[in-house]
């Protein structure tokens, strides 16, 4: 259900995921409706900009010579099918590419926590609220959210700045994770950029366990009401 909700922004870092290059141009990889997630993306990092919260950037990129993955797709050439490390494709995308002062994590795994030392940056930074967007919702968005949620962080899941292969692939995504987003919250980016400007917003805030029981037939509705 939607309920108000104000945050401190003493106590919020963003946290942007793998906008890169390939989800535009290899046609394998293409994000539906990328433009569009990319420039909410740019306004979230805009106010947070703007506020003095800290802005975090990953980067998702494939050395299979240093991670072993035996089940791992990899092309005629012998390199990873996606995201490889000689890939120029793998640079985020201009518009949303970090400052010289922003941190970059580069990640060979769905999860932004992982082997990273992000969780001890944050907690170092005081940070409770995390704000999340990039891509995929249902794969690195949906590992990253479940590691922060369990890492004791509160997420602002920021709906229309994330994105998949598929317009019904996101808003699944999106709905599976505001079931089990317990301690944290889904807002689109307009009310996003509210809280961090320090204002007050009606978010939908999850009670109980699994509120969101949805079907074929419903899921895009629901979707709009979170």
């Amino acid at each position: 259900m939607k309920k108000p909700l104000r945050i401190e922004r003493q106590k919020v870092a963003a946290l942007v995921i793998d906008l890169q290059e390939e989800h535009r141009h290899d046609e394998r990889y293409l994000v539906e409706g990328y433009d569009a997630v990319l420039r909410n993306a740019a306004r979230l990092q805009d106010s947070a900009r703007r506020n003095g919260i800290p802005v975090f950037h990953c980067a998702y990129i494939v050395d299979l010579a240093d991670h072993v993955r035996p089940f791992h797709p990899i092309g005629p050439d012998g390199r990873s099918a996606f995201s490889d490390k000689d890939d120029p494709l793998t640079a985020i995308c201009p518009e949303v590419a970090p400052r010289a002062s922003e941190r970059l994590l580069v990640k060979n795994e769905a999860s932004a926590f992982g082997k990273s030392p992000l969780i001890g940056e944050l907690r170092d930074a005081g940070v409770q609220w995390l704000v999340i967007a990039g891509v995929w919702t249902e794969a690195c968005v949906d590992a990253t959210v479940k590691d922060a949620i369990n890492f004791g962080l509160h997420v602002l899941l920021v709906k229309d700045a994330c994105g998949s292969g598929g317009l019904a692939m996101h808003q699944a995504g999106i709905l599976n994770l505001a079931n089990r987003l317990y301690g944290g919250a889904v807002v689109d980016t307009q009310a996003a950029c509210a809280l961090l400007e320090g204002s007050t917003v009606d978010a939908w805030q999850i009670e109980g366990s699994v509120p969101l029981r949805f079907t074929f037939e419903n899921a895009a509705e629901l979707y709009r009401e979170l």
